[in-house]
């Protein structure tokens, strides 16, 4: 393996602090190496693999429409691209879909849809987009700049303009912020991913949105990470009964494959016209035929063996040794190790066959959403035994 360790710090830009594994294959919820060591994966590609890897239906779903029609043009209707969007649709009862290649685009789109719905309602000077402190939305320079958090916005200004950051779970300082600024949107994440695994407070996400209500503006939900089942709810909004006018989601979407979503509700899903914008790749009918069949099988069964199992990981590291807390909501789990930092927890679960992600100063979890009890339970008493040592 020295050679592609070689090649791929020679030749690929040097942006990932890669582990020293190289992933050959891989089968649900375990993933091999090239020396044929096997490990459970309790990152899913970041969130992305909802089935595990090599899931049979979705390679299925993908392999007949690679070989019946790859790509076309948006220029032409398709029809992985318009039953994706008719189950999107109808599992939120939203309106309209737009379609990009990732979280970031799906981003770009929602902003878009925000500005525009201002201007045409309140005024061209209505721009400013509000998030949070400690957020992330992205790694295009607009979505940097929705980011709530300056190390990401080092070396790469200026960045968009427009964009304002107020604390999470404070409510008045929301209120100020919409107070002193012309405010297009508001943009959340129900759990800070990125930012730590931080869920946030319930009464806050309803505080959002009743602020959004009050003074027409748009109220958008990012599910990048968050979104399709991971939470143990098709979307993790559904949690708080908020009603947003945008959501957006990429990730998990795909089962594998790059696409992302912007999803829009009654109040502005014709916001945006011929020309107003547009992706070569969006809606690509393989990805879009891989969604369909990740996103058909999200229902009230599967979403039962999320919570249970998250129920699991919570009640077995809740105060074990050497765990200072545990956070998150579903199989978004954040675990703050005391003693060791997360990422020499992470090095040394996968010295014993476990592969885990950070998020700060935490270990976060990911686990594909159907994973084995078994591979769970093996994988959590690892983390623990690591954790407690």
């Amino acid at each position: 393996m020295t050679d592609l360790f070689v090649n791929d710090k020679t030749y690929i830009a040097n942006t990932y602090s890669r582990f020293d594994i190289a992933i050959s294959s891989g089968k649900g919820s375990v993933a091999e190496d090239y020396d044929g060591k096997e490990y459970i994966d309790m990152g899913s590609g970041i969130g992305v693999t909802s089935f595990g890897y090599c899931d049979e239906e979705w390679a299925e779903a993908v392999t007949k429409q690679i070989n019946t029609l790859q790509h076309t043009s948006n220029l032409y209707y398709t029809s992985p691209c318009v039953n994706l969007a008719k189950l999107l649709c109808e599992k939120t009862g939203m309106d309209k879909v737009f379609f990009g290649n990732s979280g970031a685009e799906a981003n770009e789109c929602a902003i878009k849809v925000a500005r525009k719905y201002a201007c045409e309602n309140k005024g061209e000077d209505y721009y400013t987009i509000v998030t949070l402190d400690n957020s992330f939305h992205g790694r295009t320079l607009t979505t940097l700049a929705a980011t709530g958090q300056d190390k990401y916005h080092e070396n790469f200004q200026p960045l968009t303009a427009g964009f304002v950051h107020t604390p999470a779970n404070d409510i008045e300082a929301l209120k100020e912020v919409v107070r002193n600024n012309k405010v297009a949107g508001i943009m959340i994440e129900c759990v800070q991913g990125e930012g730590g695994v931080n869920a946030l407070d319930g009464d806050f996400i309803r505080g959002v949105d009743d602020i959004c209500k009050e003074n027409d503006i748009v109220f958008i939900v990012d599910e990048v990470q968050t979104g399709n089942g991971r939470t143990g709810k098709m979307y993790s909004y559904m949690h708080f009964g908020v009603s947003p006018d945008v959501v957006t989601t990429a990730k998990g979407l795909g089962g594998g494959l790059p696409i992302g979503a912007c999803i829009m509700a009654s109040k502005v899903s014709h916001v945006l016209g011929y020309g107003d914008h547009g992706s070569t790749y969006g809606g690509n009918p393989v990805a879009s035929a891989g969604a369909v069949s990740i996103i058909s099988r999200l229902d009230d069964e599967l979403f039962g063996e999320v919570t249970a199992k998250s129920k699991y990981v919570f009640d077995e590291l809740t105060g074990a040794k050497g765990i200072s807390s545990v956070s998150g909501l579903g199989l978004m789990i954040g675990i703050l190790p005391e003693g060791k930092t997360a990422s020499q927890v992470v090095s040394e679960c996968m010295k014993k066959g476990v592969l885990c992600l950070t998020a700060k100063d935490k270990v976060r979890l990911l686990p594909a959403l159907n994973i084995p009890w078994e591979c769970l339970k093996k994988a959590v008493a690892v983390i623990k035994e690591v954790c407690g040592e």
